[in-house]
């Protein structure tokens, strides 16, 4: 089935590989991002730029959407208040206004630990998951069908297709690569078994689509 897809941050670096890789599926993609001239490079690979503001009125980047992949992050070098704005308030916004325009797919990219935030060893770190799980819980309050993904730490290395995936997993050290959460990202919208459920997400041994076929 080919989709209308919002991509929220889109031009992060998951971001970038999550549009790469709904385009070779050949869904319809808006890219939203913030910056005029961030444009030519959606457009360029064949989607469509929607300049927004998580911060600001965005609706017109969700309004005829047939789903939502959010994938948006204030970065590591913002403020508290930007984590605030961005990861929690900004993802609240965006599950509001999907049930408001009646989009009914919904994929969060959220964090490792999101679910147990009072165990981070450091403030910054602590508030950051708080603000994730203040969103993956806003999310779960809508009658949206949503995807929870929680990656362990993410890296540039090349996607090896493989993952490991489960409601909850033991917290491991070793990183995933940012393509492959996007390739699970977009194998997990049209996967029964993540409907209206959470996910840790690590790399493994499985190839993606035998591992969200397993959740089933």
């Amino acid at each position: 089935m080919i989709l209308n897809i919002t991509v929220i941050g889109a031009n992060g670096n998951i971001g970038r590989e999550i549009v790469r890789t709904l385009l070779e599926r050949n869904h319809e993609v808006r890219a939203m991002i913030r910056k005029e001239e961030q444009a030519s490079f959606f457009i360029n690979l064949g989607a469509t730029p929607v300049i927004a503001d998580l911060e600001q009125d965005f609706s017109h980047a969700i309004d005829g959407a047939d789903a939502i992949i959010f994938t948006a992050g204030s970065g590591a070098h913002t403020g508290l208040d930007k984590t605030t704005a961005i990861d929690q308030e900004g993802a609240k916004k965006a599950a509001d206004l999907a049930e408001q325009y009646g989009v009914d797919r919904f994929i969060m990219i959220s964090s490792i630990k999101a679910d147990q935030p009072e165990a981070a060893t450091s403030d910054a770190m602590k508030h950051y998951l708080r603000a994730k799980s203040a969103a993956d819980k806003h999310l779960r309050t809508k009658g949206i069908n949503y995807t929870i993904l929680r990656p362990g730490r993410l890296s540039d290395e090349k996607g090896t297709g493989k993952i490991v995936i489960a409601p909850s997993l033991e917290y491991r050290t070793d990183s995933i690569p940012r393509a492959d959460v996007a390739l699970t990202a977009v194998e997990s919208l049209e996967a029964p078994g993540t409907f209206r459920h959470s996910f840790d997400l690590f790399s493994g041994n499985e190839e993606v689509q035998t591992a969200l076929a397993k959740l089933a």
